[in-house]
């Protein structure tokens, strides 16, 4: 089994940020760019991967009490990740993701994971400012 986390500040409230995050309709904005995820009927998904073009059952699930969302591979059980986002005061919020994978066949290995996860942070921080910005403007 291989594990990766990343964590980012970002400059916005808690809600906000898992707001964004959490937006079924907005995964495609922050997700890897090779990433597209469709949920049916939550928290069924499936996630179409443009480099294998293969189609894949997930899951998909927010628990905003939590400001937590977890998803995984629904048959073969291979990989599961969570997003957490944390209020850390003066308005300001961390978010961590984390992924697992179970079946090394299936781990893209460690500098390709670790990139994604930057790049993912990255564009949700920038989708989360330009709610805000928008909100505030």
């Amino acid at each position: 089994m291989s594990e990766y986390e990343r964590s980012r500040t970002m400059p916005a409230q808690p809600e906000h940020v898992f707001d964004q995050a959490a937006n079924a309709g907005q995964l495609d904005a922050w997700l890897p760019d090779t990433l597209h995820v469709h949920v049916q009927d939550p928290p069924a998904a499936t996630v179409h991967d443009d480099l294998s073009d293969q189609n894949v059952s997930a899951l998909l699930q927010a628990e905003p009490d939590q400001m937590r969302l977890e998803w995984g591979t629904r048959e073969q059980g291979t990989y599961t990740g969570w997003l957490q986002v944390a209020g850390i005061g003066s308005g300001a919020s961390e978010v961590t993701i984390h992924l697992s994978f179970f079946d090394e066949g299936h781990d893209p290995g460690e500098r390709a994971v670790n990139e994604a996860l930057e790049d993912s942070l990255r564009r949700l921080e920038e989708q989360v400012r330009m709610r805000v910005d928008n909100a505030a403007g």
